[in-house]
């Protein structure tokens, strides 16, 4: 029952044309046909959508869409899940077709992250263009990339993922955040799924207002991401983060923050391990240079 990729993810947003400039106009993702009731969906490859943003009274970000391999394997899930006390709901056929899948079920993580599973992708095999010219992105059976999740719990979080959904241990980092040596280090696991992406999901041991702490991208080559760096730069959006390259798993890329309040990395070059030979590692720096991280204005501690 091990999930297989992180296929799409969720977001509500109160202007979702804020989206669209964000996500379209200065990123470079295709606009996909619309959703149910005219939302706005994302398209990174073949799929019909990776980010769906759909309108609502706020900006939120919703869930994470996780791919298992077939039937068996959700019912297998789901049966893992409700047996350990966990809520699950079956969506209804109409549910499914919406989300461009065969059959679905919802659930939440143990710090209430609201989860979609399903099996049975759908490709309507239109060939991903870009607006702004990006070459493409590292995405089809590696999935959507990768989500960062709030979880206060960490550890209960951690083997909520690893027993129901199959995930295993990447990665992990213990940071020092503040100057006090007696503050505890903040935690981050990082799982993948089946897939060859070095970390589908990350957990940070933390509360994040909007829902999520970033959701990753990875485009082709560094160009691609070098131009949307400058696009996002030349379009007012607040850059969290400068060009660096990561330790654990090599990905070069910046952080821009998204209308939903969370951020997006979007990078390239991403490590992809052998799972068959692969050694969960502890990494104790986050970067092996670059990423100079900068707070929204509206974070920004007051003058």
């Amino acid at each position: 029952m091990t999930a297989i990729t992180l296929g799409y993810v969720v977001v509500e947003s109160a202007d979702p044309a804020a989206w669209r400039k964000f996500a379209v106009d200065t990123l470079g993702l295709m606009e996909g046909a619309p959703g149910p009731h005219g939302a706005l969906r994302l398209r990174i490859d073949e799929r019909p959508f990776r980010i769906e943003v759909r309108a609502g009274t706020r900006e939120r970000f919703v869930s994470c869409g996780w791919e298992l391999a077939g039937a068996a394997a959700l019912r297998a899930c789901a049966q893992s899940l409700r047996a350990a006390g966990v809520e699950v709901r079956a969506g209804t056929a109409a549910e499914a077709e919406a989300r461009c899948v065969r059959e679905i079920a919802f659930c939440a993580d143990p710090c209430g992250n609201q989860l979609e599973l399903y099996w049975g992708r759908a490709n309507d095999y239109q060939p991903f263009a870009s607006p702004r010219g990006l070459s493409g992105f590292l995405a089809g059976d590696l999935g959507m990339g990768h989500a960062v999740l709030p979880a206060p719990d960490l550890e209960t979080a951690r083997r909520f993922y690893e027993h129901h959904l199959g995930l295993a241990l990447t990665d992990e980092m213990w940071l020092q955040m503040s100057p006090n040596p007696q503050d505890p280090k903040l935690g981050i696991y990082f799982l993948h799924a089946r897939s060859r992406r070095h970390h589908s999901l990350a957990l940070i041991g933390a509360p994040a207002p909007s829902g999520c702490v970033h959701i990753m991208l990875e485009a082709r080559t560094l160009d691609d991401v070098g131009f949307a760096l400058d696009r996002c730069i030349a379009s007012g959006a607040h850059i969290s983060s400068s060009l660096g390259k990561h330790s654990n798993d090599f990905m070069v890329s910046f952080y821009v923050r998204t209308p939903g309040g969370f951020d997006l990395e979007f990078g390239c070059a991403g490590l992809q391990p052998d799972w068959s030979t692969w050694v969960p590692t502890y990494s104790l720096i986050p970067d092996l240079w670059g990423h100079r991280w900068a707070p929204a204005p509206a974070e920004a501690e007051p003058q």
